[in-house]
């Protein structure tokens, strides 16, 4: 069985259906209907919940954030083994540490990291990516 780790940048343009929506809707569509696995560190959780607000304000970012709780994705907290994990990424690449993050969970959870966003190219052959854009 598949599993994912979707980052923030693909469910932001998911949301705001920017390049790549369609690629991350058919993952969502897999996750739902057809049992793969769905993951997000909760750092990626509000990690969108602060981007919505920052550029759409406050009652978008509650919507979206509800909307995606109609998803079977697991919201992951981020414990102390997670947290070590990222942190030992941010100190090895130059990489936004809310990434680091979902480089984590990809590896504790065997998955495979959604995204478009450019910084994860430095975790090539450290970790499995499914590009969206």
């Amino acid at each position: 069985m598949k599993s994912y780790v979707l980052d923030s940048f693909a469910m932001i343009a998911y949301f705001e259906d920017e390049p790549g929506a369609d690629k991350v809707a058919g993952i969502l569509t897999e996750i739902h209907e057809k049992g793969a696995r769905g993951y997000m560190s909760v750092i990626n959780w509000g990690e969108i919940y602060y981007n919505t607000m920052r550029e759409s304000g406050k009652e978008d970012a509650k919507r979206v954030i509800e909307q995606l709780s109609k998803y079977t994705i697991e919201i992951v907290d981020a414990n102390k083994a997670l947290t070590i994990l990222a942190a030992k990424f941010k100190a090895q690449y130059p990489i936004a540490y809310a990434d680091c993050f979902a480089a984590a969970l990809a590896v504790q959870r065997k998955a495979v990291v959604v995204t478009g966003d450019p910084e994860f190219r430095r975790l090539s052959g450290r970790i499995s990516i499914e590009w969206v854009v």
